[in-house]
């Protein structure tokens, strides 16, 4: 019998992000949640309703609020540093056609974290920091707070503010836009 273990590589080598995109148009990915973080697949948690509902309630805020100034992308890919290619639960981004390649700017990126609080916290934001984007918000469902980062930096951001259940926070790039916590949970 043969021991597998003797197969196994010594060294992996990263996904780059042309050859993620081209699995995803040969369908090599179609009933699977996954997206490209640092060349490495991962998997993405399932949708529940504690999740699912902030999505919802920021795209029904969001959408009307930036009509004509932004575009609001729900669970859709955004290119990122380190050859990543994640899918954020909201990404508002530049206007433009992106009908051949995922935006590369965003003015501000949102995870929801029912589960996946220190992965988005640890992962998502030294990345999205990486990449950038002057903003991003970790809806931590759990403690019913919105963490928000600002003023990426070459180690990650440089502020962090958590605002919870009462409170407001306005979009840094669209000041006039604000959200209410409370309404998330």
């Amino acid at each position: 019998m043969l021991d597998v273990q003797l197969l196994a590589p010594q060294t992996t080598r990263a996904l780059r992000r042309e050859e993620y995109d081209r699995l995803v148009a040969m369908g090599a990915f179609e009933d699977e949640r996954v997206e490209l973080i640092e060349g490495v697949l991962v998997t993405m948690s399932p949708n529940d309703p504690e999740h699912a509902n902030p999505v919802q309630v920021l795209n029904y805020l969001l959408l009307p609020a930036l009509l004509g100034r932004a575009l609001v992308r729900i669970q859709l890919p955004i290119i990122a540093a380190h050859e990543s290619e994640p899918e954020p639960d909201v990404a508002i981004v530049p206007l433009g056609d992106y009908r051949r390649a995922h935006p590369e700017r965003a003015y501000c990126v949102i995870e929801v974290a029912n589960t996946s609080v220190s992965k988005d916290r640890n992962i998502k934001a030294p990345l999205y920091a990486a990449s950038g984007f002057p903003e991003y918000w970790l809806v931590n469902v759990p403690e019913q707070v919105v963490e928000v980062f600002r003023a990426p930096g070459p180690d990650g951001y440089t502020q962090r503010a958590c605002y919870g259940v009462g409170e407001s926070i306005a979009l840094e790039a669209f000041p006039d836009v604000r959200v209410e916590v409370a309404g998330l949970f």
